[in-house]
């Protein structure tokens, strides 16, 4: 079960439990693999300790120093960290499809901005160096939407739009009704 709590020790009791050494021993292998690259080390745990994804991550990361997952209190805190010309897209992306959808709620989960309906996350987005990343929750819509997404490069679960994208109104519209449909 995911926790509410963003620190990285709040899954410590969780890998404890599971896994059934303390953290002394844990941290104890983590120093051993010092020096090894992120992926080298999620997967040591993953295929020497069957560690879960969620739990891998949250001893690597803290290990590596970063005792909290999260980074951004408000979208206006994500929206400082990219671009100007992504924070302009994204404000707008958003502002088109809570103009469309007024219940939505923008939130930061996953440190991104998020359009969710309820406790159900409808629609994020996320910046790289040099595009974003939409997110409409739901491999069957980007599957249904494939015939409208010609141009774009469609990954599995997300679609690539450069960082100063001309918002398609109607392209965000379809989406998130459809995410909301399922």
């Amino acid at each position: 079960m995911a926790t509410k709590d963003p620190s990285r020790e709040a899954h410590f009791p969780a890998i404890e439990k599971k896994y059934g050494e303390k953290m002394k021993f844990w941290f104890a292998v983590m120093a051993k693999l010092e020096g090894k690259k992120y992926p080298e080390q999620i997967a040591h745990l993953r295929e020497n300790y069957g560690f879960s994804q969620a739990h891998a991550n949250a001893l690597v990361m803290y290990s590596r120093g970063s005792k909290s997952a999260q980074r951004f209190n408000t979208p206006a805190d994500y929206y400082k960290s990219i671009s100007p010309v992504q924070a302009k897209t994204v404000r707008a992306i958003m502002k088109a499809i809570q103009s469309k959808f007024p219940k939505l709620e923008l939130v930061i989960a996953w440190n991104q901005p998020m359009l969710r309906d309820g406790s159900k996350y409808v629609f994020g987005i996320s910046a790289t160096k040099g595009y974003l990343l939409m997110a409409p929750w739901s491999s069957d819509v980007l599957d249904d939407l494939r015939p409208k997404l010609e141009g774009y490069k469609v990954n599995k679960k997300t679609i690539q739009i450069p960082s100063d994208w001309q918002i398609d109104t109607k392209l965000l519209h379809q989406m998130v009704k459809a995410t909301l449909a399922e």
